[in-house]
């Protein structure tokens, strides 16, 4: 078992410097915007899964995961089901991790796998979110807001182009 664990492979190459600065950019202007709403709302826009969201989004835009289905769809079907497992089975430790493998099933069955969605389950539970209005705010304007910024971001250029497909 352990000789499977010594890896093998080599590490990818560096990304170029333009796909550097485009995570940069995108990390920025992706939370700058979400954080910035947030304060000229005053209503809470931003959660911590966000963060990763935007190495998916500026820094692998390619990669099915980083897709706008995958990120708005994994970001509300996983906090939805951090609801519903909250509503019955309350905040506990059991719940918790029925969330999270719950959640993966639903994106995976649902294809719209989306990492960072994996811990709305959590962000749900720990904030002591409260109504299904959480899927509005701050899910889905968030994960909508931060799309936004990366069809912005990633089309920056004219060989450039984001998203690989939308449905």
């Amino acid at each position: 078992m352990l000789h499977k664990m010594k890896g093998g492979g080599t590490v990818p190459a560096r990304p170029d410097t333009l796909q550097i600065l485009t995570g940069l950019m995108g990390g920025v202007s992706g939370i700058g915007l979400v954080a910035w709403l947030t304060r000229l709302t005053e209503v809470p826009l931003l959660m911590a899964p966000f963060g990763a969201t935007c190495v998916l989004l500026f820094a692998a835009p390619g990669a099915p995961l980083a897709q706008p289905r995958n990120v708005i769809g994994g970001h509300l079907v996983s906090a939805l089901v951090g609801l519903i497992v909250m509503q019955w089975l309350g905040t506990g430790p059991l719940a918790m991790a029925v969330g999270v493998g719950v959640a993966i099933a639903a994106m995976q069955a649902l294809r719209v796998v989306h990492p960072p969605a994996g811990a709305n389950p959590l962000v749900v539970m720990m904030s002591g979110a409260v109504g299904y209005d959480f899927l509005l705010m701050p899910v889905l304007a968030g994960s909508v807001s931060l799309v936004l910024v990366a069809l912005l971001i990633n089309n920056l250029g004219t060989e450039r182009r984001w998203p690989n497909y939308w449905l």
